[in-house]
């Protein structure tokens, strides 16, 4: 499906890679960059868009995007909806995803570093910042965090 959005490039961060087991909590950072050709939709079409995407159908799973996949992380796709995305600050991101990062002290300095050049800088150059508010069971997935940068 053609909705505007082109898959431009991805960045993985494991924090197993930086953290011995089990401390690292099976957390993560997927960055995926989607480039949109039209200038004149506001944020909730490009929320619609991203929702539409092929890249956005990744159940976390190990199965990595699955084009005609139903999932989104844990949640269905048919669930989420550009309306449950929440406005939020640059501050309250940074606050959110470092509080997500390590809750148990200081990130590693090589993974501090990563999440600084991958996350943060992002956040910085931000013209609209989006929270997924959580759906359905809340432990299903504790660790899970979403939030869309838009530039």
């Amino acid at each position: 499906m053609d909705n505007g959005l082109a898959h431009e490039e991805s960045a993985f961060i494991n924090f197993r890679r930086y953290v011995p087991d089990p401390q690292h909590g099976f957390r993560w950072v997927d960055i995926k960059r989607l480039g949109f050709s039209e200038e004149s939709v506001d944020d909730r079409g490009l929320l619609a868009a991203l929702i539409g995407h092929e890249q956005f159908r990744d159940d976390y799973a190990g199965g990595g995007v699955l084009p005609d996949g139903r999932r989104h992380g844990p949640y269905w796709l048919r669930l989420i909806t550009p309306d449950l995305y929440v406005s939020i600050s640059q501050e309250k991101a940074v606050q959110i995803l470092r509080e997500w990062a390590d809750p148990l002290g200081d990130v590693p300095p090589e993974l501090g570093a990563d999440l600084q050049r991958e996350v943060f800088a992002r956040l910085a150059a931000a013209d609209a910042i989006y929270y997924l508010s959580e759906l359905g069971d809340k432990t299903t997935f504790p660790l899970a965090r979403e939030v869309v940068v838009l530039v």
